[in-house]
Parts: structure tokens; C-alpha cells; sequence
């Protein structure tokens, strides 16, 4: 009887190879080496304004509590000498020592004083990035459209009271000084001397006036760093509630703009509903909301209150139907988590600083999840941002760009590879994810 079952179980075996079918050789999708629109970063200012900017992040992240590196990000990377040899031209190994560390900055001063005000542009032609979304509290020398496109940050009107409760961390802690000194920036930019007594003077007269001037100003987006200041459990949105809310809101907002430190419940409704109100406001000035989400630096980072879950109830908010948000870094470690909200109308991913931090075969893995089930929803990114003297802007441009291409040429010849899609459809998947996805959110014109 054994002899017979491994019989038929051969038998079936070989019925089945003969009818699977054949195997797709293909090479990786052309198109997944075209131009791209990098839908995150950071950039710099080109020279000489770039060794004073420290506009490039309202929370810059360099003097944070120290964390456990991801390998990406340490010294002994050696792809960065991948980058150094493009960008250039030396020959150098990781770690530098000082030898290497003065070669490397001799070599990029270079570069800069060749470049002079083109040198940002140059970075994305290295990596052949034809536009940016530049995500800085204001853009500068080098750094304006078209080749970069603006993002600015409204954490700071979220948080309009006294913070002291609010900064439980020692990073919070230096975040939130940074927080008011850019929403004092805001007050005088709105010809206010103080903050308005009243919720909705604060609305109308601070609030609503900036994101005016953001849009006029060209930004395509506007983004919230929330979860470096707190979890990303925004409370409820539903109708019935907004009555109630709004009231108690307003009666938080008067009783403590004049001083007093809020209970923490108290002043989270109250950031609740700013938030809510903003994130309306900017779809009627149709501009996305960008939200960090990705386990982030620093070792009193909450990762549980990134899941990025927690905004469900307010992507199901139909006030929000006109409204695009859009989770940077695609909810790392909440890869799967992220991905099941694009089931939501409203709702795009990007893959920007995954493309620095995860090798490309890992992250091509969830990516071509992703693209098997909502392949218009998701956006090339890099997260170009100042890390340090030998990890700049410019090489974490570069390797997130090489990553991500490298993942999304994998994950479309594996699909390709198992016969769910055509050649055809790898090349359009590839033009959609590097440049088309982002040209039908932003409205932009088509390549």
C-alpha cells in the first residue's frame, strides 16, 4: 500500500509540473531604473548657506537620547563607500579613520564649491530624482521648485498650551522648546503678539491663516511629526461626537491659553480636535497630511504608538473623504498593518527611510504585497536627510534611491516571475510607483 500512495503521489507531481506554467526569465523591469519623484526628504541648502541651515527638520534628531543603531545607519556601512565612490569619486572603506574622514570632506567641498547653488539639484541627478518633496520648515538657496517640491511642518499648532506635562521624556523634553519657537515664528508671521484667547480666534486668526499661507506658498503637503510628541491614538472623530468635543475643546483651550498646565487627558481632546480641524482644513485647500510612521530615533521612541492603526477611526471619518493622508515610511514595524489601510480611500504609503534602513531583498517582500493588492497607493521615497559628516543628505539620497529600486525590481520580478502579471504590467507598475502614483495625489503634471 506505501509502494502505491508514493506512486500516485509521483504520478501527481508530474501532472502538475507539466501543466504549471513556464518559466518567466525575464530580466528586472526596465522602468524601474526611470526618473523618480521622491515623495520624502530632507535637503540641504546648497552652499554657502548650507553649513548655518538647520531648517531642513523642525525636530532634527541629531542630539537625541542615544538608541541601537540599525546597521544601515552605522559607520561601518559598506555601502557607503558605494556612495562616496559615485558622488565623489574616492576610494574609501568603512569605518573611516581620520585620514579617511578629511579625504571624504575635502573631496565634497569639492564638489560644492564646483556646484555652487546647483549643487542640491546635483544630488538628484546622481540619483535620478527629477523632483523632491522637500520636507523643511522653509525651502532656501538651491532648494525651490520645480526640482523640490515644499512640505512644511504644523506639529507646533497642536500644542498651543503650557507643555510641561507633555514633555515626559528627556527627548520630548528638548522637542517641545522647538515646538513653540516655531509656532512663535507662526504668530508673527500672522501679525499676532500673543496667542488669541479664545478657541476659535485661534482657529481663525493663527490656524487657518497659516495653512493659507503654506498652500499660497507652494507646499503640496503639509506633515505632522506627532508621533516623536505622543501616540498617534487620535481620539474618535465621529460626528455625534463633535458636538461635545468642540465645546469641551474650546473650555480646555480658554481656561489654560493664560496659564496652567493642562491634565493630560484634557489637553489630548484638545489636540485631537486641532488636528481633525487641520486635516479638513487642508483638504479643502487640497493639500495631503503626511504623517511620520515608522519606529523613530531615540531610545524613548514609543513603536507601540506608531501602530499606525491608531488612526483608523480617523480615516473612517467621512469628513475626511477629501482629504489625502499619506504614511511615511510605510508603519515599519507595521508593515502588514500599513499596508491593510490602503484599503481606505484616502490613505497612501511611501517607502521613504525604509530605503535607507532595510535591505532591499526584505523590504521587497512587503512591497510587492503592497503592489498586489493596492499598486496605485503606493510612492517612491527616499528620506534624504543630514545624518553626519560622512552619512549627509546626499549619500542617504543616493543609497535610498538605489535600495528602492533594487526592491521594487525585485518584488515586480517575482510577480512577473509567478505569472500574476504581464511585462507589460511590470513596466507600468514600476512608472506608477516611481512617479505616476505621486503625480494623481498631488495633481501634478504627467511625465
Amino acid at each position: 500500500m506505501r509502494l502505491i500512495v508514493v506512486i500516485l503521489l509521483c504520478a501527481l507531481a508530474a501532472s502538475a509540473s507539466a501543466q504549471a506554467p513556464s518559466t518567466i526569465t525575464r530580466g528586472p523591469s526596465p522602468s524601474a531604473q526611470d526618473p523618480a519623484f521622491d515623495n520624502h526628504a530632507h535637503p540641504m541648502l546648497s552652499p554657502p548657506d548650507d553649513t548655518t541651515d538647520r531648517n531642513f527638520d523642525a525636530l532634527p534628531v541629531d542630539s537625541m537620547a542615544p538608541q541601537t543603531d540599525p546597521a544601515a545607519y552605522r559607520s561601518d556601512n559598506p555601502q557607503l563607500a558605494d556612495a562616496w565612490r559615485v558622488l565623489f569619486h574616492v576610494d574609501l572603506s568603512t569605518p573611516l579613520d581620520a585620514a579617511g574622514r578629511a579625504k571624504l570632506a575635502a573631496a565634497r567641498a569639492a564638489v560644492k564649491a564646483r556646484e555652487g547653488a546647483h549643487y542640491s539639484a546635483w544630488v538628484l541627478d546622481q540619483a535620478n530624482i527629477v523632483t523632491m518633496v522637500a520636507n523643511r520648515v522653509s525651502m532656501g538657496n538651491g532648494v525651490r521648485p520645480r526640482r523640490f517640491l515644499w512640505v512644511p511642518y504644523d506639529d507646533a499648532l497642536l500644542f498651543p498650551l503650557d507643555n510641561s506635562l507633555a514633555a515626559d521624556t528627556p527627548d520630548r523634553a528638548q522637542f517641545f522648546p522647538l515646538e513653540e519657537k516655531l509656532r512663535a515664528r507662526y504668530l508673527v508671521d500672522a501679525n499676532l503678539a500673543a496667542l488669541p484667547p479664545t478657541l476659535d480666534e485661534y482657529l481663525n486668526r493663527l490656524v487657518y491663516p497659516t495653512l493659507r499661507s503654506q498652500h499660497d506658498g507652494g507646499a503640496i503637503a503639509i506633515k505632522f511629526e506627532l508621533a516623536y510628541l505622543r501616540s498617534l491614538n487620535i481620539s474618535d472623530p465621529s460626528p455625534a461626537d463633535t458636538p461635545a468635543d468642540a465645546a469641551r475643546a474650546a473650555d480646555i483651550y480658554a481656561h489654560y491659553v493664560q496659564g496652567g498646565v493642562p491634565a493630560p487627558a484634557d489637553y489630548k481632546l484638545l489636540q485631537d480636535f486641532l488636528f481633525r480641524a487641520i486635516a479638513v482644513e487642508a483638504g479643502h485647500l487640497g493639500m495631503a497630511v503626511h504623517l511620520h510612521d515608522l519606529a523613530g530615533a531615540g531610545r524613548y521612541f514609543s513603536i507601540a504608538g506608531v501602530n499606525p492603526l491608531n488612526l483608523e477611526p480617523l480615516f473612517n471619518d467621512p469628513r475626511f473623504a477629501h482629504t489625502n493622508f499619506v504614511l511615511l515610511h510605510s508603519g515599519w514595524p507595521f508593515v502588514h498593518e500599513a499596508g491593510a489601510l490602503l484599503q481606505k480611500p484616502n490613505v497612501y504609503l511611501d517607502i521613504s527611510q525604509q530605503a535607507i534602513m532595510i535591505p532591499a531583498r526584505t523590504l521587497s517582500t512587503w512591497l510587492r504585497e503592497w503592489l498586489e493588492l493596492y499598486p496605485d497607493k503606493v510612492l517612491f521615497g527616499t528620506d534624504g536627510y543630514p545624518y553626519s559628516d560622512t552619512f549627509g543628505w546626499e549619500e542617504a539620497t543616493w543609497l535610498g534611491a538605489r535600495n528602492a529600486r533594487n526592491a521594487l525590481a525585485m518584488a515586480l520580478a517575482g510577480m512577473e516571475q509567478d505569472g500574476e502579471i504581464s511585462p507589460a504590467r511590470a513596466d507600468e507598475l514600476a512608472r506608477m510607483v516611481l512617479h505616476r502614483n505621486a503625480e494623481a495625489l498631488y495633481k501634478l503634471p504627467a511625465r
